[in-house]
């Protein structure tokens, strides 16, 4: 004889994967725990494979290489040694080459913004008359185009930068790496933001005739320049080191002030007038000094982690430590946006630019906890902005001792991105950056949250697992 089933008068729930089952038993009244699970890799075969394999077998050698890439992004003290010109320091650049952000394509290829961005460069360095003239040779091949980043160096937004441009060079003598940075061009009518007008031409020749030699002769006076002191500093302050860095520069400014009153008066109030109006002016200090421990980090074999994140506008591209190629997928839009009145996503360049490095050494995004600027683009309260750093734990290999997020507790931000982690969890690293025009060379329209495409993470998943089988 079957027994009858006896239903329980009590019901406590567990639910793993779809949350509207937990919302059907709490609309109940019953008490329910939500597991938030989902299927590995989104159910790639591939990369399911690829990850029992890189979490299995070989993944304790991986981990053991994971943590020698977080102690040298943790522990590098990157200096800013010199201010020399990207022609005479930065290796490889010569004759009528011009650097630019993201990974590489031919002129025809890039987006407007970058594409007026190097017209501008090539009238700057004054290898044609006007831009007109600037097309025609970028057209024709006769100037060579290549990424910053092949040349260890890194350009924020849509940067192109001739032999003739002040390069920030940066030490990292822990590691033995080199990396450099432009000048930032400041806000408004400028290359970098996409414009090719003749305020944005002025602008690259003040750098390279006035704010390049003065920084030269500033150095001379201070001695050599610990970024990431500072860059910490700024974080505890609100900074996340990407959309705002507006502390860090007031206290490169404070740091710099007497050698700054001491340039020749030729130079002092121009360099003062340009630094004034110039929030973003450390962006470039902390990219350089991010690319010298990303280049550290790059030459440990078998390790899982991130070293290179570049967009272009067109392009996204990554790379992992101790692999030379490029994972390239489509470049993202930028979402989470906030818009100049008049403007919106129809109007808007997908994301640009190579300072994303900075999300890979524990800034930026990472940073977003403590900072009530980014909170703003991510609904408006600092839990939303906490909700951005704690994305970037579930993806990273480690956290920082050198960048604190006192809004979070103190802690540390996550460091070293690892691929591993972020396909199987699908959750791909979230950048705060600016947002162009996207064919009008009006320069800035905005600023938002660019999510990195999954792809190109995939593709780097996979060439790592074939590499250790």
């Amino acid at each position: 004889m079957t027994t009858p089933l006896a239903l329980p008068d009590e019901v406590q729930v567990v639910n793993i994967g779809l949350p509207m089952f937990a919302d059907a038993v709490r609309a109940q009244g019953r008490p329910v725990q939500h597991v938030d699970w989902r299927i590995p890799a989104d159910g790639d075969l591939a990369a399911v494979r690829a990850l029992c394999n890189l979490y299995g077998d070989a993944g304790a050698a991986i981990d053991e290489a994971n943590a020698e890439v977080v102690r040298r992004l943790n522990e590098g003290v990157p200096q800013l040694v010199e201010v020399s010109t990207f022609g005479a320091a930065v290796p490889g650049v010569e004759g009528r080459m011009i650097l630019h952000s993201g990974p590489v394509l031919p002129y025809a290829e890039h987006a407007d913004p970058l594409q007026r961005s190097m017209r501008a460069a090539v009238v700057a360095e004054g290898w044609a008359a006007d831009v007109a003239e600037a097309e025609k040779l970028l057209q024709s091949g006769a100037i060579t185009l290549d990424a910053a980043n092949h040349h260890d160096a890194v350009v924020p937004m849509a940067s192109a930068v001739g032999p003739s441009q002040p390069a920030l060079v940066v030490d990292n003598r822990e590691g033995g790496t080199r990396a450099f940075s432009s000048l930032n061009q400041g806000p408004g009518e400028v290359a970098w933001f996409g414009r090719d007008t003749d305020a944005a031409i002025a602008r690259l020749r003040f750098l390279a005739d006035t704010a390049g030699p003065a920084i030269t002769q500033i150095l001379a006076e201070a001695g050599q320049l610990d970024i990431l002191a500072i860059a910490a500093q700024g974080i505890t302050m609100g900074d996340d080191l990407h959309m705002r860095t507006q502390a860090a520069t007031n206290l490169l400014t404070r740091t710099w002030l007497a050698p700054i009153a001491a340039l020749p008066d030729a130079a002092r109030v121009p360099f003062a007038q340009y630094l004034a109006g110039n929030h973003l002016f450390f962006l470039n200090f902390a990219m350089a000094a991010a690319k010298s421990l990303q280049l550290w980090a790059h030459q440990v074999a078998g390790s899982s982690i991130v070293t290179h994140m570049a967009r272009n506008g067109t392009t996204f591209g990554v790379k992992v430590a101790g692999d030379d190629s490029w994972y390239i997928t489509e470049a993202p839009p930028v979402g989470d946006a906030m818009y100049y009145s008049g403007y919106g996503p129809e109007t808007s360049a997908k994301d640009i630019g190579d300072s994303a490095v900075l999300e890979l050494t524990g800034m930026g995004g990472p940073a977003a906890g403590n900072s009530a600027a980014v909170a703003a683009f991510l609904g408006g309260a600092m839990s939303d902005a906490a909700a951005a750093t704690e994305s970037f734990q579930a993806i990273c290999a480690g956290a920082s001792t050198r960048f604190t997020l006192p809004a979070m507790g103190f802690i540390g931000t996550p460091l070293a991105v690892d691929v591993r982690k972020v396909v199987e969890t699908g959750i791909t690293p979230k950048v705060t950056t600016g947002i162009l025009h996207i064919d009008a060379g009006i320069g800035q329209v905005g600023a938002g949250v660019a999510t990195a495409p999954i792809a190109c993470f995939s593709d780097a998943l996979k060439a790592l697992a074939a590499r250790v089988a």
